[in-house]
Parts: C-alpha cells; structure tokens; sequence
C-alpha cells in the first residue's frame, strides 16, 4: 500500500476548507499554531485512508496469477488490516484469513494482502469488507472454493456509545469446496494454530 497518497489538488483544498469549517464549528481557533496544519494533515491522511477506491482488486490478484497445478488449500492468515467505519467514520482494526483452493491457478501470496488492504482503505462495515474480499478472490482466480475470516476491533463501540473495550467482531464468507463444514474445520482449526 502506498504511503503517499496523491490527491486532486481541488478535492485537496476543497477538503482543507471543510476540515477548517469543522474545527471552527467545534470551537477551535483554526489559526491556533496547533492547528494551522491540521486540515492539511487530515486532507493527506484521508487520501491514504480511502487509496483503496482508486484500485482494482481483480487486477491486482490477476497481475500475478500462475498456472499451477495444486489443488489443496492455501491459507494466508494474520493479515493486519484497518478501515475506517462508514457510520462514524472511527477507526476498526484487526486480522484477516484467507484460505482458497486452486483450480489451475494460484496468486502471489502478497496479492492476497493487497486485496485486504484495498478493501480496507475505503469507508466501510465489516460484513461487506468480508464479502468483498472472497467475492474478488473468487473472481479472479475461479478456484475450487474460497473462505474469509475478518477479526475487529471497532472504535466506534470502544470510544463512543456502549463503550465496551477489547470486544471483537467476527465474521466470515466462503463459497464453493468451504460449503462442507469438514473443509470449514480444517481451514478454522488452521488459523487457531
């Protein structure tokens, strides 16, 4: 994932002056040394929070997929990730899974990171960032059958309303060969390894 983020110079500036607005709402003085840069650090940090728009996850799997011939699963799990939420726009973070199983193609383990992390840098909720995960593995490489765990923690639950720490959210998709709950076990008893 990128680091440094290029954004339209109008959507920038645009963003500047909202931010700007948001803080004199809230009171501040947005001339405060303090704050003077704030709305140009929160315009920059949003370009790399959302990067994930401006990629293609299907094209990032497909720029290293590999005739091969196996076909047993393939796991990459503890794959760190944050989003932000689309309801609160507050920070959730965690670990994704990923297991497939090929069917005369398999993908540059790192292409599966990149697909977690281009879904993760956009607003989102935690059930659609899951399927979309799966949804673009299985587009991409047609394979035998594919399975996503997402574990989060939600800042909007531990900052703010309930405000209950260290809860987690899972969730889970699969499709095709993780339809049989034994392939299911094997891939979940995997991951808790």
């Amino acid at each position: 994932m990128e680091t440094s983020v290029k954004m339209d110079d109008a959507v920038q500036n645009e963003l500047q002056e909202h931010v700007k607005r948001i803080l004199e709402l809230m009171g501040e003085d947005a001339s405060r040394e303090g704050l003077v840069k704030t709305p140009q650090r929160v315009a920059r940090a949003m370009a790399t929070l959302t990067c994930g728009y401006s990629q293609d996850p299907v094209a990032l799997l497909n720029s290293a997929k590999f005739k091969e011939d196996y076909s047993q699963m393939v796991i990459v799990k503890d794959i760190n990730f944050y989003s932000l939420c689309e309801h609160h726009m507050l920070p959730f973070y965690g670990r994704v899974h990923v297991a497939y199983i090929p069917n005369g193609y398999i993908t540059g383990l790192s292409k599966i990171a990149r697909v977690v992390d281009c879904f993760s840098h956009r607003l989102q909720v935690q059930e659609r960032m899951t399927l979309q995960i799966r949804q673009a593995i299985q587009e991409a490489l047609q394979p035998l059958g594919v399975m996503v765990v997402v574990e989060a923690q939600h800042m909007c639950m531990q900052m703010r309303g309930v405000e209950k720490q260290g809860s987690v959210t899972t969730t889970s998709d699969f499709c095709g060969a993780f339809n049989q709950a034994k392939t299911r076990e094997e891939f979940l008893q995997l991951i808790k390894e």
